[in-house]
């Protein structure tokens, strides 16, 4: 075997939660030959989230996991005293504070192009530069990332058919094999003495337990696989249930995906080699994870849309505001716009931190194109309640709902809250599961209950505008006015 070039390494773990087939970790561990892991829970971010956040705990508990992978691999080498390094405080500050501490000749990361993420990564980058110590970066988090396909002229995609043709076309099993982490784990070094460690408790750094483990949310890479093996049972199916939120369709894998504690890698492997053996439902689940890339490298590329359209013109349009505006999205936030399909979804989003896809869609239609408000408002909520917040993927999901971004869904095209409800949601479970005054009105009824007849809603128990609200917005009415507030960017052409 060659001999390291390094003596030791630091390995700073970000949304990449897991030991195995970690980029990174791998890299370190055949250049060092001792390795040391450590994780910031960093308060430029911690400091603005609220006291009880799912998200935090999640990370927290995946940890204690990781914590656990990595004395694992260490002992099934002959090596004890392993132990993931935990600090807290701003990253620019703790982590070149950690790395001369550890008297390491090189930090490897995996790349994270958030934009604030950049930002913070080149001012870490100089603060070891300045101890002499390197910082090394690798690809992790997706399986092509910024220029690795780009169009035959050089330029990134603006639209995802052609970007997902030419990513198929670019994909082979060399691209989806995982880092044998576990063969070169020998470098995991003992962490010297007077070095604390240990994972805080939630307490420690300033943050309350949730409802985080009543939600069949399931923590770290062991819960990641528990969600993987049952997904695996029925993806052959995901086409046909993916788009109803009353049944159990999706994954349920995007939290570990934003956090890394599954590989991006196992993931499109499995789904690639089902899709080989002609499985439509693992084809079209491929095809999700591939828009998952798509928005990262339209997030690298485009970086103005955090805060403005992706088409400029987009920008000009001028969305309702003022107290009536601000009075509309409190409705629309608190699950009280009068359409209940579009209600049961904010309540679901509210009351777990998760919103099944296709509600995803319908709510921020409803939000632009029925209530007229901004798409950014829209996407500043979710960001602050989803379990799986990722900005590419808000941001471009938005754009997309709001036609602002890059292979937008057409802004004279209007999802009508009423027909997806009846089309999804057909008998009103889901419906009802959120909005149990609605829940003795007939299925014929549940979608639109201002229809009902006086007598339907006796019978129901229901007296609209006391036990459920009237619609904000009449649809028919809310898509003229739309057709004419995106004229100023039919004009603009």
């Amino acid at each position: 075997m060659l001999a390291k070039p390094l003596d030791s390494a630091l390995v700073w773990l970000r949304r990449d939660l897991r030991a195995d087939d970690n980029a990174a970790l791998y890299h370190a561990l055949r250049a060092a030959r001792r390795v040391w892991c450590c994780f910031i829970f960093d308060r430029t971010i911690l400091d603005v989230l609220p006291r009880a956040d799912r998200r935090v705990e999640f990370i927290r508990d995946s940890l204690v996991g990781l914590d656990a992978q990595l004395r694992a691999l260490a002992a099934s080498h002959g090596s004890e005293s392993v132990s993931l390094l935990v600090r807290h405080g701003p990253a620019v500050q703790a982590l070149p504070q950690l790395a001369a501490a550890m008297h390491v000749q090189a930090v490897y990361a995996n790349h994270d192009d958030e934009p604030d993420a950049l930002a913070r990564d080149a001012q870490v980058r100089g603060a070891l530069a300045a101890a002499g110590i390197a910082l090394h970066t690798s690809k992790d988090h997706v399986v092509f990332e910024r220029s690795e396909v780009l169009t035959q002229a050089g330029s990134p995609y603006g639209v995802f058919t052609p970007y997902k043709n030419a990513w198929l076309n670019k994909l082979e099993p060399y691209f989806l094999r995982a880092y044998p982490v576990a063969h070169h784990a020998a470098a995991l070094a003992a962490v010297p003495s007077g070095i604390a460690t240990g994972v805080p408790a939630l307490a420690e750094i300033g943050f309350q337990t949730t409802d985080l483990h009543h939600l069949k949310l399931p923590s770290g890479a062991a819960g990641a696989q528990e969600l993987l093996a049952d997904f695996l049972s029925r993806i052959d199916r995901y086409d046909e249930t993916r788009d109803f939120p009353a049944v159990k369709g999706p994954s349920y894998l995007s939290p570990h995906l934003r956090f890394g504690t599954v590989s991006i890698r196992q993931l499109a492997r499995a789904a690639w080699q089902r899709t080989q053996e002609d499985s439509h439902g693992a084809e079209v689940w491929l095809s999700e994870l591939i828009w998952r890339d798509f928005y990262h490298q339209l997030l690298h590329h485009h970086p103005h849309v955090v805060g403005h359209a992706f088409k400029p013109e987009y920008d000009k349009i001028r969305w309702e505001h003022g107290k009536h505006a601000e009075a509309l999205f409190a409705a629309w936030c608190e699950g009280r716009t009068g359409y209940p399909l579009v209600d049961a979804a904010m309540h679901q989003i509210n009351q777990t931190g998760y919103m099944h896809n296709r509600l995803r869609m319908v709510t921020a239609s409803f939000l632009a194109k029925d209530l007229g408000l901004d798409w950014r408002w829209g996407e500043r909520y979710f960001a602050e309640k989803l379990n799986d917040f990722d900005l590419a993927a808000n941001n471009g999901g938005w754009q997309w709902a709001a036609a602002t971004g890059c292979d937008a869904q057409p802004y004279f095209r209007i999802f009508n809250p009423v027909s997806q409800s009846e089309k999804f949601d057909a008998e009103g479970k889901f419906i009802r599961r959120y909005l149990p005054a609605l829940s003795g009105l007939p299925a014929q009824l549940v979608h639109a209950p201002w229809l009902a007849r006086p007598i339907d809603l006796a019978a129901a128990g229901l007296e609209l505008g006391r036990d459920y609200p009237l619609p904000l917005v009449q649809h028919e009415q809310a898509r003229l006015k739309t057709l004419e507030r995106y004229a100023v960017v039919k004009a603009a052409r």
